[in-house]
């Protein structure tokens, strides 16, 4: 069967809906929590020097960048019928420009920023903004940490950071004492700029992005560990890995100390439609690259969803049918298995309307669903934001 022929089948039977298997990705100086449904014994499953395994992507047709050793399809999502794959991007091309993840890691991560258009562009790349969800499914335990860094401290200057990069080698360089850290909730979130200062914490967060996977550690000690100058500047050109200018012009200072940080990016959910048997809510909004929803069915409910954009789509309670297709959410996955959580629905399965079925008597079939730039009902929000 060729590419196209799979696919056409594939659309046939969800009517427009397409059903990936799971993607996971391991980051070799990041330690996973193990709460997103992956088999303990699987948390390594690519090997100890690979990293373990923190990180699904959702619905990505961007290959992970984990430097040597990396397969060249590492992140990519694939679309499986009857026990046969296929990559997602052979089918939506250039058309999906966003990258969603799921993400838990044990401990808190360094400080670092995602670099903008311009300072990616000279890798062929796009910037980073990127936003956080915690959904209350995945934060029964919400780690030893729920707290983000976000930022600087209004008062920091350039030349406190700058000392902090020249004590690089001597142990904890002292960069998070210029930050300020926020306790996380679940069921709310926030949006994070290009050039912005984070260290996430403890919290599974969903997190729809831009697509693209570059980033600057900037905290030379975490958890105990300390970090290669490399997990700085490895994503920097290289004749400028030294030149600490260059490297504080990943840092936009006036939105790091903006003393109105959090009034401009932290997310409350905002209800956008409902009916007896149904309730969505904007979950991610304000910026002009993404955007998300959370769905949530009534108990025996059928109900038919229409979208203006084709989605990724991840159930995270419940189980039901989507247009055919049984849904339900894993208690536990071994690595390589296959699951019915996660979907790609597509523009003319959207407009057309997705008829969902929830099969349970006793709780909701909640789905959230990540779409791309432009989505023309969530611009209202983007005006009063920070981008």
């Amino acid at each position: 069967m060729n590419t196209s022929e799979f696919f056409r089948l594939a659309a046939e039977l969800g009517r427009g809906v397409l059903r990936l298997a799971p993607t996971w990705v391991p980051r070799s100086l990041l330690r996973p929590g193990g709460r997103l449904r992956l088999h303990p014994h699987d948390l390594y499953a690519l090997g100890a020097q690979r990293g373990g395994i923190d990180e699904r992507w959702l619905a990505s047709n961007v290959v992970a960048d984990n430097g040597p050793g990396t397969p060249g399809d590492e992140g990519l999502s694939y679309v499986e019928m009857d026990g046969d794959c296929v990559p997602l991007r052979e089918f939506t091309g250039d058309s999906w420009q966003v990258l969603c993840k799921l993400f838990d890691n044990a401990i808190p991560i360094p400080l670092h920023v995602h670099p903008s258009d311009e300072q990616s562009r000279r890798f062929g790349r796009r910037g980073k903004p990127e936003a956080y969800y915690y959904p209350p499914q995945y934060n029964a335990n919400p780690g030893s940490f729920p707290y983000t860094f976000f930022g600087l401290q209004t008062h920091t200057s350039r030349d406190a950071v700058r000392r902090c990069l020249q004590r690089w080698g001597d142990g904890d360089n002292g960069i998070l004492s210029l930050s300020q850290a926020y306790k996380l909730r679940p069921g709310t979130g926030w949006q994070v700029d290009p050039n912005v200062l984070h260290a996430p914490g403890t919290m599974v967060t969903y997190e729809p992005q831009a697509p693209s996977d570059l980033g600057a550690k900037f905290e030379s000690m975490c958890g105990g560990d300390p970090l290669p100058w490399d997990a700085l500047t490895g994503q920097m050109p290289e004749e400028s890995r030294n030149d600490l200018d260059y490297i504080l012009s990943w840092i936009d200072f006036e939105k790091n100390t903006d003393p109105f940080f959090a009034q401009f990016n932290f997310r409350e959910p905002v209800r956008c439609s409902d009916g007896e048997q149904f309730l969505e809510k904007w979950i991610v909004y304000g910026s002009p690259h993404f955007s998300a929803r959370e769905l949530a069915v009534g108990p025996g409910a059928t109900v038919v969803i229409r979208d203006l954009q084709a989605h990724g789509a991840l159930v995270v309670q419940g189980r039901g049918v989507v247009n055919g297709l049984d849904c339900e959410v894993p208690s536990i996955v071994r690595f390589g298995q296959m699951t019915a959580d996660e979907f790609f629905v597509t523009a003319e399965a959207a407009a057309e309307g997705v008829t969902i079925t929830n099969a349970s008597r006793t709780e909701p079939l909640v789905m959230l669903k990540c779409f791309g730039p432009g989505h023309p009902e969530a611009e209202r929000f983007i005006e009063c934001k920070s981008e």
